[in-house]
């Protein structure tokens, strides 16, 4: 009930017009997200009965107070009708602290289910998605947009409530005690009212506007201070300074507008507010002087008077905030709303056992944001159980891309890939994903302790399995060389970390998981030798057993692999053994030249061209 009389308060106040048809279904939504908490919004509405009840009362005491105690000099009188006061203001305060607090409890909890609904929805997001947009812009609409909606839904609502039902209580009253000075008092009710629609449609705009250059000044400084190593190198602080300068004054300049327009509108309002007191003033001063009203009666119709203009002032200066969470909420249900691009089938397969062998047949990919380029034209190979096949070809080919496909990261447009003879769209994806592990060059570990990384792979490992992970990683070595051991913490993106400590934890992770199938971007192109070593006696034990994909730019590496897919442009040019490649005439036989042209030129530089 409560939560249909508070949708119908919203509507009649802040009706939208045609052209934003949405937000009567965005105010559904956040009224259907309050209906659990139904039980304590009647409470909350009771005590806001009742205090606003005990509001109304005190005018009208008041007036007695004028004409029955005061004119009669009625002392006894005039102490019961204070006391009777400090009863009504005492049961106000109680009810007015029950109403905000119950009211703000349920805004809260719908808040907060809000930000876990939208978090969830972002993280299970396709990566298309995430290529297309900046993480500062979803910071923004987790942080920002949901922050609008809190101070909505907590403290307004609960005001929309308590001014609304005052302004309507008190036009009651007034009516009751004087139609003809209601009438009066009510000529200037349209100005306010159409000023309100205006003021409506043209804030609401200016609101969404505010939020998107916030959300580009978000922007700008979670990627600035996300790669503030690359700003330093290139002594670009000043530039980015710059650019940020200019987001925020943007952002600045529409909420001056925004405010510029509030604030003419609060003008407006308060001298039609201040208008309708003097008319009450004049009119019925002279129904006082003409004996048809008391000087008491007068009095309490002023309070109520005033009563009733402050209440919708409130309401339309709440009408600001309304309108910044319609914007707020139709971009956070948009983002809720979105379906990702790769989803599990209706009827998943869940295997009961994985053996790793990888197909890709006839696959052509482009990505969602570059769909005019082909990366992938029709490519076909295969990785069998146990086997470790190296993915050779200059920048661009397309080897990361293949790498990106195997655990359905994206999905391709033709063709397909099989995992153990299965289509991967028709297997569930959380069972692939769990069956891949990879080990980056540039390895991603997240600002907790050494221990919460490894055990990333297996969130319920014992620290036995962690520590025996960490040996075979050849990492536990220089952990327990820490102070703090497996409890050290490794900053924002393993900062705290060498190189080849990074790739070691990420090594011990990903034996944790004790995947099916491994991807290697070439884990040691850029690490000394003694890191080299030690990581690559890793790799061996991690790769033992399991099906194996390395994008190979070291010839070291290739010459490990059983066999060698080469890659060109997209497509795949030649496939065999080192040995075979090496003796046919072709693109590989190139690139092995070119490498010791290099290690002719540049001691001790072995790498191929990397992609």
């Amino acid at each position: 009930m409560l939560a249909r009389e508070g949708k119908m308060a919203l509507t009649a106040v802040w009706k939208r017009d045609s052209s934003g048809g949405s937000a009567h279904a965005d105010w559904h939504r956040l009224v259907a997200l309050v209906a659990p908490h139904r039980k304590i919004l009647v409470a909350g509405f009771v005590s806001l009965i009742i205090g606003t009840g005990m509001t109304l009362v005190y005018p009208r005491l008041v007036g007695l107070l004028l004409d029955t105690v005061i004119a009669g000099k009625d002392l006894a009188g005039l102490n019961r009708v204070i006391l009777v006061l400090l009863g009504v203001f005492a049961v106000q305060s109680v009810f007015n602290f029950a109403r905000a607090y119950l009211f703000t409890k349920v805004g809260e909890r719908v808040v907060t289910d809000l930000r876990q609904r939208l978090y969830e929805a972002l993280s299970i997001q396709d990566i298309a998605f995430f290529d297309a947009r900046r993480t500062g812009e979803l910071i923004s609409r987790l942080a920002s947009d949901t922050a609008v909606l809190q101070n909505t839904v907590t403290a307004n609502v609960s005001m929309l409530m308590r001014f609304g039902l005052q302004a309507v209580g008190g036009v009651a009253i007034l009516i009751y005690t004087s139609p003809r000075l209601t009438a009066v008092m009510m000529a200037v009710v349209p100005v306010v009212v159409l000023a309100a629609v205006l003021y409506g449609r043209r804030v609401r705009k200016l609101s969404k506007d505010v939020q998107d250059a916030l959300a580009t000044s978000s922007e700008i400084a979670e990627e600035t201070l996300s790669n503030i190593r690359t700003v330093r190198s290139f002594v670009r602080e000043s530039w980015e300074q710059q650019r940020y300068r200019e987001a925020t004054e943007d952002a600045y300049e529409k909420a001056l507008k925004r405010t510029r327009t509030t604030a003419m509108f609060g003008a407006v309002v308060m001298y039609a507010s201040s208008a309708a007191v003097a008319l009450v003033l004049w009119y019925g001063g002279r129904m006082v002087v003409s004996g048809e009203l008391s000087a008491g009666l007068l009095t309490s119709f002023v309070l109520y008077t005033l009563m009733v203009a402050i209440s919708l002032g409130t309401l339309t200066s709440l009408q600001a905030d309304f309108m910044k969470a319609l914007g707020a909420s139709e971009r956070v249900f948009d983002l809720i709303d979105r379906r990702p691009g790769v989803t599990n089938p209706p009827d998943p397969v869940v295997p009961r056992d994985a053996l790793g062998d990888v197909t890709f047949a006839d696959v052509t990919f482009a990505y969602p944001t570059r769909a005019e380029e082909t990366v992938l034209d029709r490519v076909s190979f295969t990785l069998l159980r146990g086997e470790v096949v190296a993915l050779v070809g200059p920048s661009g080919a397309g080897k990361s891309t293949v790498a990106s496909l195997i655990p359905r990261f994206y999905d391709p447009q033709e063709g397909a890939v099989f995992f153990d003879g299965r289509d991967l769209r028709t297997l569930d994806v959380a069972w692939l994903r769990q069956q891949v592990g990879a080990v980056a060059q540039e390895p991603v570990l997240f600002a907790g302790t050494i221990a919460e990384n490894i055990a990333y792979g297996r969130l319920h490992a014992r620290r036995e399995e962690i520590e025996n992970a960490a040996r075979a990683a050849n990492a536990h070595a220089f952990v327990s060389g820490f102070p703090d051991g497996y409890e050290t913490l490794v900053g924002e993106r393993g900062i705290r970390l060498s190189g080849g400590q990074k790739q070691r934890i990420a090594i011990a992770r990903a034996l944790l998981k004790d995947p099916k199938v491994l991807i290697l971007d070439e884990a040691t192109s850029a690490l000394d030798s003694e890191s080299e070593y030690l990581v690559q006696e890793a790799l061996e034990r991690l790769m033992h057993g399991r099906t194996t994909l390395i994008i190979a730019h070291r010839l070291s590496t290739v010459r490990a692999a059983n066999r060698v897919v080469v890659l060109d442009r997209g497509r795949v040019v030649q496939e065999g053994t080192h040995q075979e490649l090496l003796a046919r005439p072709g693109l590989y036989q190139r690139l092995v030249e070119r490498q010791f042209d290099a290690e002719n030129s540049l001691a001790g530089d072995t790498a191929l061209p990397s992609g």
